[in-house]
């Protein structure tokens, strides 16, 4: 749509903030207030806003994206949609390594076992670590905990740690960057270790290259929304 308005601010109020186009409310796509949990995440939103220039694109929102799903799809259906992302705690990929060849084994062990000591550490659980890609039953107890960790999340931190886990395929890794404040670039490079070892095998065409950075970019911005969500 052709923009619409001049002004954009970002309103403090009894509830939380919420952004203003030319003094008027933004709403989300079911029409609920776009009310924002800190002011930090209300200023990053206003900014998407304020940056459209003729035309208004979705697409370039991120954080205004997210932001709708946590009030319009999570936050009335909490439980299921928790319930949703501790599944991936099942078969986490960082469980099911690589048979062969010995570097990638050992690529894998190097990047991946940390996370997992960490989990382990945090929550008190233990984790079952095959090779090839038949599943392997995780202990009860393990994941009975980690739905408790994940339920306890305000709906805009599982709506940004849904998509940590959803590209990373590892609840171990978006619990890592939401809850443990590991470095970045050393999760995502941990999640793509399959990847790179493929690119390195075989090469990478421009559009698997566009693909990875746009995934990249998407994994940066959810964890900069859990981030500000809990400023």
């Amino acid at each position: 749509m052709k923009r619409f308005y001049k002004g954009v601010t970002a309103v403090a109020g009894a509830e939380g903030w919420h952004i203003a186009l030319d003094g008027r409310p933004v709403r989300t796509p079911a029409r609920a207030l776009l009310l924002l949990p800190t002011a930090a995440l209300a200023q990053a939103v206003a900014d998407e806003w304020d940056a459209q220039g003729e035309q208004v694109l979705p697409q370039t929102m991120n954080f205004t994206g997210l932001a709708n799903a946590a009030i319009d799809q999570v936050a009335p259906n909490h439980a299921s949609f928790a319930a949703g992302i501790a599944a991936y705690g099942q078969s986490d990929h960082l469980c099911y390594r690589a048979e062969a060849p010995a570097t990638l084994v050992a690529r894998q062990a190097e990047a991946w076992e940390p996370l997992l000591d960490w989990a382990r550490t945090r929550y008190d659980i233990a984790f079952r670590v095959t090779q090839g890609i038949i599943h392997v039953a995780q202990p009860p107890e393990t994941l009975t905990r980690l739905s408790a960790v994940v339920a306890a999340f305000d709906p805009f931190t599982l709506a940004g740690l849904a998509t940590l886990v959803a590209l990373s395929g590892s609840l171990v890794c978006g619990l890592a960057l939401v809850d443990g404040d590991h470095d970045l670039d050393v999760i995502w490079q941990a999640a793509e270790i399959d990847e790179a070892w493929q690119v390195e095998q075989w090469g990478e065409d421009a559009e698997a290259a566009a693909r990875s950075a746009r995934r990249a970019l998407d994994f940066s911005m959810a964890r900069a929304f859990c981030a500000m969500t809990r400023a």
